[in-house]
């Protein structure tokens, strides 16, 4: 439970951190209306991307959950902005994919290094599970 909303806030505050940068980067006020303003579309897209895929099953996994996050809130962020008129350029396009692939794949890797001893104690556990019996077969 705790690694899934874990999941769902890293990838949040990768998008978080993606504006924020993106209104360094233009010289624009760090407000935190700008930042609704920009951010809301690609949270709107994580949230439908981490419903869709059901991250909670795998938070850290990079294939195919973080892909799909990833995607999803890619293509949800640019359609909503599209929708109401916010820019679009092939460029922003370009940048955000790189940018929010690197964020939000990037931490799913490391996560995945730092947890991997847990991982292969919960598979050495389950394999060594004495057989249960069949209770229905009486």
């Amino acid at each position: 439970m705790f690694r899934s909303l874990g999941a769902l806030v890293g990838d949040l505050l990768v998008v978080l951190l993606f504006v924020a940068i993106g209104f360094l980067q233009h010289g624009t006020p760090l407000t935190s209306m700008n930042l609704f303003l920009v951010g809301w579309p690609f949270a709107v897209g994580t949230l439908l991307g981490h419903l869709a895929i059901r991250a909670w099953r795998a938070p850290f996994r990079l294939w195919p959950h973080g892909v799909f996050v990833w995607a999803i809130t890619l293509a949800t962020g640019m359609a909503v902005r599209t929708l109401f008129g916010a820019g679009t350029e092939v460029s922003f396009v370009i940048v955000t994919a790189i940018v929010t692939a690197v964020g939000m794949l990037g931490w799913r890797a490391v996560a995945l290094f730092f947890t991997r001893g847990e991982r292969t104690t919960a598979r050495i556990e389950v394999a060594t599970e004495p057989p249960r019996g069949d209770d229905t077969a009486r």
